[in-house]
């Protein structure tokens, strides 16, 4: 457009050039010679004369230290979910750009065969708790109980009439010996003698009996303490049984990894698949990361916990602020960069996985900066391209520049201009390279007047 503009005015000024001369020319007094100025103000006043335009001079100032990079936004945690069964899908409850908590189910496969058996071990598993306390109730064992083979019921009984009956022996082995003492001063006769020996010897064979009976119970009691041992454990392997049927029903539904964005789900309903089929996708973006290319001159200077500041094109007047969480010690050998991990909060999920950002990494110490008013930068969005307008020796020319973060109404120029340059501040889509102007003023401090003109030029621009 303002190529256009221009041609229009240079056509102008070449018809009003014309006829001024000609008027001059053919007529000689005059009238027709102011005749002639007129033709040529009035051809000014279509366009030609030079523009009026207000200035700024480019300030340098103090600026926090920093690495300008590059680099792109991924996501902190990406899970391709699987199946840990396979089956026939029959339900998807969520689609793609669905926020999932951790352990929300996100498909679930056909679950009646896994029901079925797990239906079967829980009958089992019944069947089996009550083989174990029968087992329990014959030695009078009860839940939680420690065993104790002297204190089964029989067992005590056996060892009471043992008790018993070697007292009795006891007893009738001491009148034996009374009687025999007796009958060697002839107070008793040997036929008592001999009745109280025979009794004492019948004693002592039924203290032997009760003895046999009771170590004969104590036995049936360990052996019947083995069948409880043995159902046990057969209750312990019909519980495994049990866990692994109810693990095959779980395994149906198909659960999110932790709380997360669905970005993609390949999976329908009545679909068949395998344990190496994906269902899902899921990738946790809050906190996201930011994955940056440093140059290895800046590696002594790159810490855990910097600060970091991004814009992405998607929001160009909003910065994000992060830091720094990881640094690769490792630069690679071909781009002689490193990588620098920023992890950013996003909370609104402002951030997306993919966004190419452009950061800065704040470091301690301070630089100078060059700052304009953002009303003095021209960006082109078909090109991604900025410029300004600078003056020197009563013409504009054109800079092409680096944007850096802005302050408020001011943007910082990383490369293209110097400071104490007279920057164009309006007129702008009017202007070209190499167009004369007019100064109307000057703020911040330049008090720039026309035709002002900084030693410094701009690297790599002509005059």
């Amino acid at each position: 457009m303002r190529s256009h503009k221009n041609k229009h005015r240079v056509l102008a000024a070449a018809v009003a050039a014309a006829l001024a001369a000609s008027i001059t020319i053919s007529c000689g007094n005059s009238k027709r010679v102011e005749a002639a100025k007129s033709v040529a103000e009035a051809g000014a006043a279509g366009g030609i004369g030079e523009p009026m335009v207000q200035v700024v001079t480019a300030e340098s100032r103090p600026v926090a230290a920093a690495v300008q990079v590059t680099g792109s936004f991924v996501a902190k945690e990406i899970s391709d979910v699987a199946p840990q069964a396979a089956g026939r899908v029959i339900e998807t409850p969520v689609d793609v750009g669905a926020f999932v908590q951790q352990g929300q189910v996100i498909a679930k496969l056909e679950d009646r065969d896994a029901q079925l058996r797990l239906d079967q071990a829980l009958a089992g598993e019944q069947q089996a708790e009550a083989a174990l306390r029968q087992a329990q109730s014959r030695i009078g064992l009860g839940a939680g109980q420690q065993f104790d083979p002297s204190s089964v019921p029989e067992v005590l009984s056996a060892k009471a009439a043992m008790e018993s009956a070697v007292a009795q022996a006891k007893q009738v082995e001491a009148d034996a010996q009374r009687y025999e003492n007796l009958i060697k001063t002839g107070d008793v006769s040997r036929s008592a003698y001999e009745r109280a020996r025979t009794q004492a010897d019948t004693a002592h064979a039924q203290a032997n009996s009760a003895r046999q009976q009771y170590e004969a119970m104590l036995n049936s009691a360990r052996q019947n303490y083995q069948g409880v041992m043995t159902a046990q454990a057969s209750l312990s392997g019909i519980n495994t049984q049990a866990a692994i049927a109810k693990k095959a029903l779980d395994d149906t539904l198909i659960r999110a990894p932790f709380a997360g964005y669905v970005s993609s789900r390949p999976v329908a309903a009545g679909q068949y698949v395998a344990l190496s089929n994906k269902i899902a996708t899921v990738l946790r973006i809050t906190p996201i990361k930011l994955e940056l290319q440093v140059p290895e001159a800046s590696a002594p200077r790159i810490k855990a916990a910097v600060p970091v500041e991004a814009s992405v094109p998607g929001y160009p007047n909003q910065s994000f602020t992060g830091k720094v969480t990881a640094v690769n010690p490792a630069v690679d050998t071909a781009s002689r960069t490193f990588t620098v991990i920023a992890e950013f909060p996003n909370p609104q999920v402002m951030l997306k996985p993919g966004m190419f950002a452009t950061a800065r990494i704040l470091l301690p110490g301070s630089s100078t900066g060059i700052f304009v008013p953002a009303k003095a930068v021209i960006t082109d969005a078909s090109t991604n391209s900025s410029q300004v307008f600078f003056i020197r020796d009563g013409k504009a020319r054109v800079a092409v520049v680096q944007l850096g973060p802005k302050e408020g109404d001011q943007v910082q120029i990383l490369t293209g201009i110097t400071a104490g340059m007279t920057i164009a501040t309006d007129q702008l889509q009017d202007l070209y390279d190499g167009q004369s102007v007019k100064v109307a003023g000057a703020s911040g401090g330049a008090g720039a007047t026309a035709g002002a003109s900084p030693a410094a030029k701009p690297a790599g621009k002509g005059n």
